[in-house]
């Protein structure tokens, strides 16, 4: 049975959280103090207590991120010392470890939920005494405090920005539709007002054409939030003393420990060797953005040039400016085309369903196959106020049976921030906006097409995380297909299909400046990784910045660019040490890519397995193993290399 999603009763959430929490705690300590040690009668029921804790907050933490209000804010912040302090008493508690050893699991999947829990027991200190699990405690309370405090300062700081333009030449050659967004009258007079939402900030980075209101408005969004920079040394100094507590040299190993990747130098290594098969490429793509600025008198170009000349020169080279594509990619369109697509790649159906939403604009849709319902999908895709920025996959219901042996479906949110519809224009998609939403469906769809029992390994649970990026990564690389394209590009106004030389155009655009956008990765990578490796404070984490931006970076940031301050992935999110996931999956993504299609055709058996060994089976196995039982063979490290022209340069 599908939960409901409902607005929670902020003024009595905390009450209803610690109710919750004492009757997974009796629960517990029930299986705890019972003498049965069998993995159905103990494994599942406990299991089963985190599905009702996710079940329980996940729509608190998901509405603190898409409708953001001072209620939300209280009570999320509230919930933080209560789920730390549960979390922390659970993964200490010795009990329930030494239960834990004693199990013995039927199958792969079981025994791999055994393996992950006792790992994971141990890095929670389970085996210390008790001064440093303490300790350990108030350091996971104070990340998850920190963590918080640096996504809502960062939104803070977002929505608190605006940079009015009053001269119409100064928006001379946005896209109509932009402008639309950004038009409002003050004083009587039509002005247009930009902020640093993603699409808004985007539009006149990319197509204003006054280079000094360009850099005023990417000085406001590369120096957001200067109180996160007190943030990143109280985390690094915990996270520092929460991996020595446990035995580590340093955080990195700490993260690598639940990894694919098996040691540092080896992902330091993966991410020099595409460091440098890239800076070749790189060189030269940078000394056409040069000239295609000595045009405009530019004779330095800056960061704040880059997103502004890469699209002219895209238009001159390749005739194709992406603006060209937002007609052909009305959202709702959009997003039923790769319903259908998904749907006749992996023999499924998305039926949409009228369920309580927390915004009108939200699309649901029940997940059926073979006549039968097993997931349900949300999309809540438009821009808005007191809305995250970003797009992300969030996953509430877990598939999973119980120890009586019911079957529980999935649920996910797909949450994007697309130019928002008005009653006059659509929301119209750019490409990259397409190939978002196509990233983001490959997380949601690992998620929910998952067949395994166990709920710890079941969908995204248990992933290693430089392996979740996979499916996401693999799915977006149909976006740039013709074939895929053809089922929902049409002309919002004439229906008139994508033309041919338009599709061949976003196929060609998709590795234009490809090398220097895969710097830029590696050098966010790298910075997280490194910056991990030992203790860096104050002005030593700019220092490390710098110096890889001096190696990696061919056009180099101004001296005031604060990015740490807004690397909400690291300092907010899950990817400490864990940035270069993005490019580790890729190397799968890409390998899998070539795997399935080639020459325009989908070679169905091979996506047939795809689904049947990689999607349905979750971390029923390790990544690389399933990857092995898949296509017989690792993956190809120089499968990455191939998918962005950069063979010659190896």
């Amino acid at each position: 049975m599908f939960a409901s999603f409902r607005k929670p009763d902020f003024h009595n959430f905390i009450k209803e959280l610690e109710t919750l929490l004492k009757e997974n705690e009796t629960v517990i300590d029930r299986l705890i103090a019972g003498e049965k040690r069998e993995y159905r009668d103990f494994v599942r029921p406990y299991m089963e207590t985190f599905e009702k804790l996710d079940l329980f907050f996940t729509p608190l933490s998901h509405l603190n991120s898409v409708e953001n209000s001072k209620e939300t804010q209280q009570a999320y912040e509230a919930s933080l010392p209560v789920l730390s302090h549960y979390h922390t008493k659970i993964s200490q508690n010795s009990d329930l470890y030494d239960a834990f050893l004693k199990i013995q699991g039927k199958n792969d999947a079981q025994n791999e939920v055994i393996r992950q829990e006792l790992r994971d027991f141990r890095l929670s200190g389970v085996n210390l005494p008790e001064k440093k699990k303490k300790r350990l405690e108030d350091i996971d309370l104070k990340l998850s405090e920190l963590n918080n405090r640096f996504s809502q300062n960062l939104l803070d700081a977002t929505n608190a920005y605006e940079m009015i333009v009053e001269n119409p030449k100064d928006v001379e050659g946005i896209p109509e539709n932009d402008l639309e967004l950004a038009k409002t009258v003050k004083d009587g007079r039509t002005v247009w007002t930009f902020t640093l939402q993603i699409p808004s900030y985007m539009a006149y980075m990319t197509y204003g054409p006054n280079r000094t209101l360009r850099e005023e408005i990417y000085r406001a969004y590369v120096t957001r939030a200067p109180e996160n920079d007190k943030v990143i040394d109280e985390i690094l100094r915990l996270r520092d003393e929460k991996a020595k507590i446990l035995g580590f040299d340093h955080f990195s190993e700490l993260s690598l420990a639940t990894k694919m990747a098996p040691n540092d130098a080896a992902v330091i290594g993966f991410l020099n060797h595409l460091a440098e098969a890239s800076l070749p490429h790189a060189e030269k793509e940078v000394e056409q953005l040069k000239r295609m600025a000595k045009r405009d008198g530019v004779e330095k170009i800056e960061s704040y040039d880059v997103a502004y000349y890469s699209e002219k020169l895209k238009k001159e080279e390749l005739d194709f400016d992406d603006e060209m594509t937002r007609p052909y990619f009305e959202q709702t369109r959009v997003l039923n085309g790769l319903l259908d697509f998904v749907s006749e790649l992996f023999g499924i159906l998305f039926t949409p369903v009228d369920v309580p939403v927390w915004n009108e604009k939200v699309r649901v849709f029940d997940l059926q196959e073979n006549n039968e319902t097993f997931a349900r999908i949300y999309f809540d895709l438009e821009a808005r106020k007191n809305k995250r920025g970003g797009a992300w996959m969030n996953d509430w219901q877990t598939y999973h049976e119980d120890s009586d042996g019911r079957e529980h479906p999935a649920s996910a949110f797909v949450v994007c921030n697309f130019s928002p519809s008005t009653k006059e224009t659509p929301s119209l998609l750019r490409h990259d906006d397409v190939v978002t939403l196509f990233h983001e469906m490959g997380h949601a769809i690992h998620h929910l097409f998952s067949r395994v029992k166990e709920r710890f390994v079941s969908g995204i649970h248990g992933v290693a995380w430089d392996a979740v990026e996979f499916p996401s990564q693999f799915l977006e690389n149909f976006a740039y297909e013709k074939e895929v394209l053809d089922r929902f590009a049409k002309h919002y106004e004439t229906g008139e299909p994508l033309p041919v030389e338009l599709a061949d155009k976003i196929k060609r655009s998709k590795n234009f400046l490809a090398a220097m956008g895969m710097l830029r990765q590696i050098e966010f990578a790298l910075f997280d990784f490194m910056l991990h490796q030992k203790l860096y404070q104050r002005n030593e984490v700019q220092k490390l910045l710098d110096n890889l931006r001096e190696r990696l970076s061919p056009i180099k940031p101004p001296a005031y660019n604060r990015f740490q301050w807004g690397f909400a992935h690291i300092f907010a999110g899950g990817y400490a040490a864990g940035y270069y996931s993005y490019k580790w999956a890729e190397v799968l993504s890409a390998d899998a890519f070539f795997a399935c299609y080639g020459n325009g055709t989908i070679k169905k058996e091979m996506t047939n397995g795809y689904k049947r060994q990689i999607l349905e089976c979750g971390a029923s196995e390790p990544m690389d193993r399933l990857y092995r039982e898949w296509l017989g063979r690792d993956p190809d490290p120089d499968a990455l290399i191939r998918l962005y022209d950069l063979t010659d340069a190896k």
